[in-house]
């Protein structure tokens, strides 16, 4: 279990704190999704829960363990992968050979697999690779590191399409029961039918954290040519071709899949609905 306990930062000069009494459970055996506005402190947590930044207040701990105390046995069950990919200037199985033996469950024969997967070789060397390459082979190393928690921020940005939807399969296929991932993005799309729990957060704190199959049992995802046709909505907003809408589900009413960019709306504009839940 990954927890966060009235988590605070606020980076040296300035005034205004990047993250402020938060407090979250990252819970095995799901992908997260985390959402909100740029400059809203989503890095910031990630890297506090990596234990690569010393809140001002609060903690965060890996079962039990504050990760900031560095311990070896925490930081090898614990990978983050940042938005920018700086790697060195090396061959691929020279990074391998100086970076794998931090990790004790890594797997060159997953490696190969997510290499493959994302049409790259083991022979790859890593200062020829454009940005995307780049970010596919270190998602890669990342999955097959075979840690209980990976760190993804903004992730997808650099991916082409194809890349995006091999980013995708690769993060389900590497899932267990044992394995928490958190993805920090503004790029909902890229995450639809991937996540299983949301966090949004704003500067004020926690605005959702919910499991997608308990807002399916609350909540309608429609989109529809005519709103009219359903009085009982409580969010709509116009798109190409018509309107995308959310309503109340009761009773027998069919279940939808969660339209992740109309929830992330939803969410910030009716925030005492949300926080109903």
């Amino acid at each position: 279990m990954l927890t966060i306990s009235n988590l605070s930062y606020c980076y040296p000069g300035s005034t205004t704190p990047a993250l402020a009494n938060m407090t979250l459970n990252f819970a095995p055996g799901a992908i997260y999704g985390l959402l909100g506005a740029n400059g809203t402190g989503k890095s910031t947590m990630l890297y506090c829960m990596a234990g690569l930044l010393k809140p001002a207040a609060g903690n965060a701990e890996l079962n039990g363990v504050n990760t900031f105390r560095r311990l070896p046995s925490t930081l090898s069950e614990i990978f983050i992968v940042p938005e920018e990919i700086d790697m060195p200037p090396i061959e691929l199985k020279a990074f391998i050979s100086q970076n794998a033996p931090f990790y004790p469950n890594f797997s060159q024969e997953q490696l190969n697999g997510y290499l493959e997967h994302f049409r790259l070789t083991p022979d790859i060397h890593l200062g020829r690779l454009s940005m995307g390459q780049r970010k596919k082979a270190f998602v890669a190393f990342a999955l097959a590191c075979n840690t209980s928690i990976i760190l993804m921020d903004e992730p997808t940005n650099g991916l082409d399409i194809p890349g995006k939807a091999e980013f995708r399969r690769a993060v389900v296929s590497a899932m267990d029961k044992g394995r928490t991932i958190v993805i920090s993005t503004h790029q909902v799309r890229d995450l639809d039918r991937v996540l299983d729990h949301v966090v949004m957060i704003d500067r004020s704190g926690v605005v959702l954290d919910s499991s997608l199959a308990h807002l399916q049992q609350h909540f309608q995802f429609i989109f529809t040519g005519s709103p009219a046709d359903y009085p009982d909505a409580v969010w709509s907003q116009p798109v190409v071709g018509g309107y995308n809408i959310i309503r109340p589900r009761v009773n027998d009413m069919e279940e939808t899949d969660v339209n992740l960019e109309s929830l992330f709306e939803f969410a910030f504009s009716n925030p005492e609905i949300i926080k109903s839940l």
